[in-house]
Order: structure tokens, then sequence, then C-alpha cells
């Protein structure tokens, strides 16, 4: 059973910064791509950032030059450093990992911007 844990989620002010993790257990993790969604209540879910299997990265225009995407695939993690945190980056955050198969969702980890 495929499973994605995330955390590192808060409240943080703005200009802040906070690093997401996420886990994957269950599945092969160093060839699929992983990426970072965000999603607030009542609106869709949109990717923040994705990088390959060989670490090849692509973000959302809103976080460039602020957020950075890593993996360990040693350990099976994904990771999101979110600096300059602005308020319009609060949100619910999940990771995502894509395989041939199918697409596999952690449970969310929430962050928070505010004064």
């Amino acid at each position: 059973q495929v499973q994605l844990v995330e955390s590192g989620g808060g409240l943080v002010q703005p200009g802040g910064a906070l690093r997401l993790s996420c886990v994957v257990s269950g599945s092969i993790f160093s060839i699929y791509p992983m990426g970072w969604y965000r999603q607030i209540p009542g609106k869709q879910r949109d990717m923040v950032a994705r990088i390959t299997g060989g670490g090849n990265t692509l973000y959302a225009d809103s976080v460039k030059g602020r957020f950075t995407i890593s993996r360990d695939n040693a350990k099976s993690m994904v990771y999101l450093q979110m600096n300059s945190l602005k308020p319009e980056d609060t949100a619910d955050y999940y990771c995502r990992l894509t395989t041939y198969q199918s697409d596999y969702w952690g449970q969310g980890t929430q962050v928070t911007v505010s004064s």
C-alpha cells in the first residue's frame, strides 16, 4: 500500500520560511516524479513545484525564486523549502507521487502566513 505523509506546516510570519517534508512508503520512489501542490478551501488544487526522478524541476510562476523542491531518493523523501513567504502562500500543501499506474496523494499539511 502506497502512503505519502507530509509534515512541516505551521504558522509563520510574512517573510519567514518553512520546510515541508514528504515521506513515501510502499512504492519504488527514485524513478517517479514527485510534486507539491496547494489548495485553498473552495478552490482547485494547483501545482507548486515538481521534480523528476533525475532531479529536473518545474515551478509555478508565483513561487519561482522563493521555493525550492528537492528529493532524497535514498530516504524516499521530497522536500519543499519555502522562503520569503507571503500571506497568499497560505493553503493546504499536498505531495503527489505519479507512477505508471496511478497518482497518490498525502493527507496534506497546513501552511498559514500571517502576522
